[in-house]
């Protein structure tokens, strides 16, 4: 058990890598390909279990770690490692990754194996984004997490894929440059990448200020693209309208809202928390902003897109308010997101294939056609809007109610707004969809109610909303016993539950 703890991670990593390698030898046969990513990404969702099971809640700092020099000269580590930040997005990456596979088992009809290859390529660079430790490793896996996505966004858009593969890799890789000039400035002032020795020495106060900043900046810049954060948002419709099924639902969020907290606000707390203001600001207007798109949108691909960054922007409030139990929620909002984007996604990927349309006006009536399909959506979209007893609602609450108590109250009362007009717009959603009288086009189709593996994927994801709103304290125990960023004076504190607006590290023991 021993040594499967100290190379559990390094396995995780090359499953995924391990399934694409097949699929390129393997011939393409039928559904072939599918099947090997199927299997290739429910191992490695087993995989990934191991790491909540064997997780040690008394245990603070980063667990399961492997430190390997990989390359001398600089001096670069694999290094890798898992605290209650990462953990659970390490397990998301593992559950959305079949749900992908299934959600393109019929969409996707030609070129499988180009498709499921590089599919399973950018889960490993998911995943290598939330191990890494040392801060050129962790780069490379950031940059490789592009490239798959912007491949098959071009090779399987709906209808101008090419034109939004090219402004989502622009948005995304632009910023991605002074984050290379950033990361290489902290290597040639303190002579190390790794994660845990870059925070001590930059609490010491050793670097120099005014660089600093702008390195802490180049730092947020690139992960506020990748959120994204409103006003830098300007590739997230038109790649969630063009991007297949499985790719929309890793294409936004995750990545970015996970670097800030680790590396930006994990890094820099003091400049964290001299742009602060700004980006809660910035949260509670994109939250605002995305939903009032969202109430306007015809086309529920665009719709889950403002919806998408209404909600990022909440997550992002709880991120910068700079309290603890904002970052719970924050975190624990992230989760939420991928449990019930993943099902939304699924759900409007199934119609679209049935019914040939993602226009809103088309549909109508469907519910008593598709019984299981409009149950699970309905449960789903009060999931979204954060009903009581559903996941969404503990991460909502985290957020809102650490924003009255410790930043503002008339950002917590605007923000309130934004999520009440979540709910309208996933209502309105819901009754155009499923309700009112039926329409010629769902009139004219035989009655396709969901298959059995889509159930199969569907009602597990169902039950985790349910357990996630009801019980919130397992995946809470495990997220609060994450690393903090460190006191001034260079030691590590560890975050406890506070409702406080004092700076991370400052008075907080």
């Amino acid at each position: 058990m021993t040594y499967l703890n100290e190379s559990i991670l390094t396995i995780i990593l090359l499953a995924p890598l391990a399934g694409a390698a097949l699929i390129v030898i393997l011939p393409d046969r039928g559904k072939l390909p599918a099947w090997i990513g199927l299997l290739t990404t429910l191992v490695t969702l087993g995989l990934t279990l191991h790491l909540p099971a064997h997780f040690v809640l008394s245990q603070h700092g980063f667990q399961f770690e492997t430190s390997r020099l990989w390359i001398e000269n600089p001096a670069i580590y694999y290094h890798v490692g898992v605290d209650g930040l990462s953990l659970w997005l390490v397990v998301l990456a593992g559950l959305l990754a079949p749900i992908g596979i299934v959600a393109s088992w019929n969409a996707i009809q030609q070129r499988r194996k180009i498709f499921y290859a590089l599919f399973l390529v950018q889960q490993t660079a998911m995943l290598g984004v939330f191990l890494s430790l040392d801060l050129m490793l962790y780069y490379g896996f950031w940059e490789l997490s592009l490239v798959p996505m912007a491949i098959l966004i071009a090779m399987y858009g709906r209808k101008d894929g090419s034109k939004a593969a090219l402004k989502f890799f622009l948005f995304t890789f632009i910023p991605s440059a002074p984050l290379l000039v950033a990361i290489l400035w902290l290597y040639a002032n303190t002579g190390t990448f790794n994660f845990a020795d870059l925070q001590i020495l930059i609490a010491s106060g050793g670097l120099p200020a005014g660089p600093l900043c702008w390195v802490a900046f180049a730092f947020l810049f690139a992960f506020a693209v990748k959120v994204p954060v409103f006003p830098l948002h300007g590739w997230l419709a038109d790649t969630f309208s063009e991007a297949p099924v499985a790719l929309a639902m890793v294409v936004a969020g995750k990545l970015g809202l996970y670097s800030m907290l680790r590396f930006h606000v994990g890094l820099f707390p003091v400049q964290a928390r001299a742009l602060a203001p700004w980006l809660v600001a910035l949260a509670v207007i994109g939250l605002l902003y995305g939903a009032c798109l969202a109430l306007v949108q015809r086309d529920f691909w665009r719709l889950l897109a403002f919806a998408a960054l209404s909600h990022l922007s909440l997550i992002t409030l709880g991120i910068y308010g700079l309290t603890f139990t904002g970052w719970d929620g924050a975190i624990y909002q992230i989760l939420n997101h991928g449990v019930v984007d993943g099902a939304l996604f699924l759900l409007l990927g199934i119609l679209e294939a049935r019914y040939g349309t993602s226009q809103i006006a088309s549909y109508g009536g469907l519910a008593a056609k598709v019984p299981q399909t409009a149950t699970l959506f309905v449960i789903t979209s009060l999931a979204m809007i954060g009903l009581p007893m559903l996941n969404g609602f503990v991460g909502e609450f985290l957020i809102l109610s650490s924003t009255f108590t410790g930043v503002n109250r008339g950002w917590a009362v605007a923000a309130t707004v934004g999520v009440i007009l979540g709910a309208a717009y996933m209502l309105w959603l819901v009754q155009r969809l499923f309700y009112g009288p039926q329409s010629p086009l769902a009139a004219g189709k035989p009655a396709s109610d969901l298959r059995p593996g889509e159930l199969l994927i569907l009602w597990p994801l169902v039950a985790l909303m349910l357990g996630m709103g009801v019980a919130p304290s397992i995946w809470l125990a495990t997220i609060e016993n994450r690393t903090g960023p460190p006191t001034l004076k260079g030691s590590i504190t560890l975050p406890q539950p506070s409702l406080s607006l004092a700076a991370p590290g400052e008075g907080q023991q």
